[in-house]
């Protein structure tokens, strides 16, 4: 009997854990983004389950359980922000996040009037969880009551705040620097100061600007909807974030905030392609491998900026792989290969391979991190200055300023990234542990995935502090009550003290003339 109990429990257990139906929304027009998506979105798949991906990138090949529906509304209404990402860089951080904002309301909207996505709306179909990603989009996280099922949040880049919000993950601003800056967890009393001015920025900026607008397209798009904007958002089950301890610093996270960081990664190397291949061979001594990423076009760089860069990489003893997205190169040198793309992680896994030029995207620094190549960062926007200030400060790469990059400096970086070793020896010692895992990035988020919905949001994961407004969150409302009373206390003591002392005079005085009187009779 009791073999046929736990054949019972176990055949349960597996019909538990397969056969569910996901959606997961992947709203970024970023190749790269919906590559962890993509990743996660496979995993599931190949764990016995449907997956539908709504992306503005189709599957190449049919696979049996994953259903795309295309959005290309998505990068109709984001080819203006594409354009503008290198102008970025000269504008302050305070206005950056401004602009983050603002495509974020382009982004929700572009994908709620999408023609695909509204049949999706209107249909009768069901799921057993929703996947979404969490870019500037909070509008979206509406689907979860829309199809009756949990929500589950995957975060592509790193923890923003309106991203721990969902989970109400601690982010103490003394040792938890904002993503947008360069600090790191041992802040000087100025960063500190900068840390959490720019958080109070932020904070009003998401109650009474992004916020109050994601709140207008949740109420136009979700008008049946009974649950409000601000309890929907802070409503997730679960919070995948593309992080992992390893390739940034310890932090302290909700018990449904997990780390899943590199899980793009598969671990499995592919053949180069035989130019390429034959390139980096003959490469005496070592190459040099440069990209922007996906969003970041080469091509559009300010003709100055091209031919700064060709002038470093002339005449040095390595050659280069640029990513520039023009078939012609003119002045190019005769060490430099280009092309509009390259395989990545195959490269970078090259043993002729010494170093990765990169903007500092946290998908690069992860791959570089993985196989223990030191980075030169020319960061742009969002999280990439910390995670090149991080490199930097860690020891396994050196930041430049993009805005003041010239060819001196440019390849003065190159001789001493490729000619110290010590920038190879920390990476190579932060894949080693970051490779010590006990499962794959991967698997932990499958399993993640399932458990939340095997326990149908599993509720008992999400603390109390996803039901507190931030002044209730850090006490706000209990210190004002504490200062409200000291300043009482201030202003009433030094009375009750004056009319205590003129009561003692005062008593004292009648006593004196009391005496004086006996004595006189």
């Amino acid at each position: 009997m009791r073999i046929l109990a736990l054949c019972v429990a176990l055949l349960f257990s597996l019909s538990c854990c397969n056969g569910y139906k996901f959606l997961m929304v992947l709203n970024s027009p970023g190749r790269s983004h919906f590559n962890v998506g993509h990743a996660l979105a496979k995993g599931l798949v190949q764990a016995g389950h449907q997956i539908t991906v709504v992306s503005v990138f189709p599957l190449k090949e049919p696979m049996p359980g994953y259903e795309d529906i295309i959005v290309p509304n998505i990068i109709q209404v984001m080819k203006g922000d594409l354009a503008a990402l290198w102008q970025s860089i000269q504008k302050p951080v305070t206005r950056k996040l401004i602009d983050h904002y603002d495509m974020g309301f382009r982004l929700t909207r572009g994908l709620f009037v999408d023609a695909n996505f509204q049949a999706l709306l209107h249909s009768n179909r069901t799921f057993d969880a929703i996947i979404c990603e969490t870019f500037y989009n909070d509008a979206h996280y509406g689907l979860a009551e829309h199809f009756q099922a949990p929500l589950i949040g995957l975060s592509t880049g790193g923890g923003l705040t309106f991203i721990t919000d969902m989970v109400g993950s601690p982010a103490p601003a003394s040792f938890v620097p904002h993503i947008m800056l360069p600090f790191n967890d041992h802040m000087s009393l100025p960063e500190r100061l900068v840390n959490v001015a720019f958080l109070a920025y932020e904070r009003l900026l998401l109650d009474y600007y992004y916020l109050p607008g994601q709140e207008a397209l949740y109420r136009e798009f979700f008008p049946h909807n009974k649950r409000c904007f601000y309890a929907m958002r802070r409503n997730a089950s679960l919070v995948l974030i593309n992080q992992h301890v390893s390739l940034s610093f310890p932090r302290p996270n909700a018990p449904n905030l997990i780390e899943v960081g590199g899980m793009h990664i598969d671990g499995k190397l592919r053949p180069l392609p035989a130019q390429i291949e034959k390139f980096l061979n003959e490469s005496e001594h070592g190459a040099i491998y440069f990209s922007m990423g996906s969003n970041l076009k080469s091509k559009d760089l300010p003709p100055a900026k091209v031919q700064e860069i060709l002038k470093a990489f002339r005449g040095l003893r390595q050659r280069v792989l640029w990513k520039f997205e023009l078939h012609d190169l003119p002045n190019k040198p005769d060490n430099l290969f280009i092309s509009d793309w390259f395989p990545q992680t195959d490269i970078l896994a090259h043993p002729k391979v010494l170093a990765f030029v990169t903007h500092g995207g946290m998908l690069s620094t992860t791959e570089s991190i993985y196989h223990g190549k030191p980075v030169i960062g020319l960061p742009i926007f969002s999280d990439q200055f910390f995670n090149m200030a991080h490199a930097e400060q860690t020891g396994y790469g050196i930041m430049l300023d993009f805005k003041s990059l010239n060819a001196g400096d440019f390849r003065a970086a190159i001789e001493r990234i490729t000619g110290v070793p010590a920038y190879t020896a920390v990476v190579r010692g932060m894949s080693h542990r970051y490779r010590d895992q006990q499962q794959t990035p991967l698997q932990n988020a499958v399993y993640w995935v399932e458990h939340v919905t095997r326990h149908q949001g599993a509720a008992y994961l999400q603390s109390a502090a996803q039901r507190l407004n931030w002044w209730q969150y850090h006490n706000v409302d209990v210190l004002l009550i504490i200062f409200a009373l000291l300043w009482l206390l201030l202003l009433v003591l030094p009375f009750a003290v004056w009319r205590l002392l003129r009561a003692v005079f005062a008593a004292g005085g009648q006593r004196q003339q009391q005496g004086q009187k006996r004595k006189r009779n």
